[in-house]
């Protein structure tokens, strides 16, 4: 048979039929008149070549045949209902997993929060932050990452784009540091030994650029691709390290270090979260990246 031939709104009435054993009854199940549900049992005997229902001293009765077609029709009903429903995400019972790609000083912003967060209300669901790859816009669009976090200027056609929070810089030292005994000068910072933290290696230092401004240098100690090592290092030295205020404000409730007021004017910065447009109306990505903001907003 050619299904180019077939009514397939039929079916609907035939669920109704095997299901209510009425006509009638049937026909207001699928909003149909009397007549109009008779004229489509006529429709459906021919197509099925049997009667499917038939009258008889208890009422209507499914033939044998209707009676083997109930589960069939039951289950494709079912499917084709699942199939044009809206796509939905139940975090409660979820049993997936999500790759955020970002660098390890937002990670420990914002992870901790988002991971008590998943512990309460989506148990099921794991993470993965895979190694940095550049700014993870190539991760993303390959579909290596379902989205990431980090600041982004310009981002390829299909991207979409969440601001986060803005956030702008402090100067770490040790606890002890001999220029907490005193107001914090620009002079003292040019003067100190510098930790500089640059996740790619590439570009110039936004602390460079405003020494220079002022007709200043530094000297930069020790270099390193890793935020969350360089404070340990400050702990134990007299060196400076110039961080995000939030992840300073972190790390001096663990360590012994102390957070100053940066002498520099450096431009502040605002992390985002982007994504692909292929994941934009997933419902299970709708919510996590709702999530990330409402942590984000928290902060």
């Amino acid at each position: 048979m050619d299904l180019n031939g077939v009514d397939l709104n039929l079916l609907k009435l035939l669920g109704a039929l095997l299901t209510a054993r009425s006509v009638t009854v049937a026909g207001q199940m699928v909003g149909l008149s009397q007549p109009a549900a008779s004229r489509g049992l006529a429709r459906l005997r021919q197509l099925f070549n049997d009667q499917l229902l038939v009258r008889s001293a208890q009422g209507w009765e499914l033939t044998p045949r209707a009676e083997a077609l109930s589960g069939s029709v039951a289950r494709l009903l079912e499917d084709a209902t699942a199939i044009v429903a809206p796509a939905t995400f139940e975090p409660s019972t979820a049993q997936c997993r999500f790759t955020i790609g970002t660098a390890d000083h937002l990670a420990a912003l914002l992870m901790p929060k988002l991971l008590s967060k998943l512990a309460n209300h989506a148990p099921g669901v794991d993470l993965l932050i895979p190694v940095m790859a550049g700014n993870n816009i190539n991760l993303v669009a390959d579909g290596g990452a379902d989205f990431a976090i980090g600041v982004y200027d310009d981002l390829p056609a299909r991207f979409y784009q969440r601001r986060l929070f803005n956030e702008d810089f402090v100067c770490l030292v040790r606890r002890d540091h001999p220029v907490l005994a005193k107001p914090f000068t620009l002079a003292q910072f040019a003067s100190l030994s510098h930790i500089s933290v640059s996740i790619t290696g590439m570009g110039n230092s936004a602390v460079d650029e405003a020494l220079a401004k002022q007709g200043l240098k530094r000297r930069v100690a020790v270099r390193l691709p890793h935020f969350l090592a360089a404070p340990m290092l400050v702990a134990e030295t007299d060196m400076v390290l110039t961080l995000p205020r939030r992840l300073a404000q972190q790390i001096a409730s663990m360590l012994p270090v102390a957070v100053l007021a940066h002498p520099l004017n450096i431009d502040s910065f605002t992390p985002s979260i982007i994504w692909h447009g292929r994941q934009h109306d997933n419902p299970a990505h709708i919510w996590l990246r709702n999530l990330m903001v409402e942590i984000a907003e928290e902060l």
